[in-house]
């Protein structure tokens, strides 16, 4: 299992992001929030998402920040369909959005 480095600089509050968090197994979940410090702490009582209670404690490995609650949603969605590979890559920084493919081989985000 890949342990990767946690962030150690958060968005501020209110600033739009998509983050992905390791889980205590190991497995990565992506989300977004406008309230980073806030989501993070429900996601290691338990009260985040249905996939990460029971999973916890949570590490934030990954952050983007966006202008808009928009972006960060189609940027989570993009994220979501990437393979763990890809997402492993993104995560160390070695993938570039440009050459993002989803598991099903389109580029790029969702219009």
């Amino acid at each position: 299992m890949t342990q990767f480095r946690e962030i150690i600089k958060e968005p501020d509050d209110g600033v739009c992001c998509m983050y992905i968090l390791q889980c205590v197994d190991g497995s990565l979940y992506t989300g977004w929030t406008n309230h980073f410090q806030e989501r993070l702490k429900a996601h290691n009582s338990g009260r985040g998402a249905k996939y990460t209670k029971g999973r916890g404690p949570v590490r934030c490995v990954h952050v983007e920040t966006f202008a808009t609650k928009e972006e960060a949603m189609s940027r989570e969605f993009a994220v979501k369909h990437l393979t763990r590979a890809e997402k492993e890559k993104l995560i160390l920084g070695a993938l570039r959005d440009s050459h993002i493919k989803g598991k099903n081989g389109k580029e790029g985000f969702p219009k």
